[in-house]
């Protein structure tokens, strides 16, 4: 099989949704779009850890650091805002920021897309997101959108089909096909993507 030696150059169909944590299903209600992200970054830091015997090193092993995630969008709906960070609202349509906000798990997938119509889909199976700085500035002259960045910690958990748990799994459709991203929804939501086809 030819190998793909061709790079994204960009994002799109950023969903999330909440993890149930009865374990009665992977998601509780309906996986959330967020439009317009403009750029994402997923850090997983690694680093050797040697041990040392007769003035050389006797083994190497891995240890890995904490997942985050850094995403930059357009703009952040209070929906979302209110659904990730857990934030508490009033009936007259407040919401707010304190020191006890309580974040729920959340699952999230994003395609990284090529020129050529093909998709690298990248699933996060457990994390929550951390409440973002409020940031303003005055207009000076011509119009400048002020775009909005939040952060997530992410962590391991339980996918079908892996014997190990794991926090993230990706996947690559061709141009045309959704198969790995019909099969990475299933394993990180547990629910089929808003645009496949239903199965019989």
């Amino acid at each position: 099989m030819e190998k793909n030696y061709k790079a994204s150059t960009g994002v799109d169909e950023f969903y999330y949704g909440v993890l149930d944590e009865t374990q009665a299903a992977i998601i509780v209600g309906d996986i959330e779009r967020v439009k317009f992200l403009q750029n994402i970054t997923v850090e997983m830091p690694q680093s050797a850890v040697r041990a040392y015997g007769d003035n050389k090193t006797a083994e190497i092993a891995v240890a890995a650091g904490n997942i985050t995630v850094n995403g930059g969008f357009h703009t952040l709906p209070i929906e979302d805002k209110k659904a990730v960070l857990g934030l508490e609202s009033t009936t007259a349509g407040l919401h707010s920021y304190g020191s006890e906000d309580n974040p729920p798990y959340v699952a999230c997938v994003f395609a990284k897309t090529h020129e050529d119509g093909s998709k690298e889909w990248v699933g996060l199976t457990k994390g929550i997101f951390l409440r973002q700085a409020i940031n303003g500035q005055s207009k000076q002259g011509e119009t400048q959108f002020q775009s909005e960045q939040i952060a997530a910690e992410f962590m391991d958990r339980e996918v079908a089909g892996f014997t190990k748990e794991k926090s993230v799994v990706f996947g690559f459709d061709p141009k045309g096909t959704t198969t790995q991203r019909d099969a990475l929804f299933q394993a990180v939501f547990g629910v089929a993507h808003p645009d496949a086809t239903p199965t019989v």
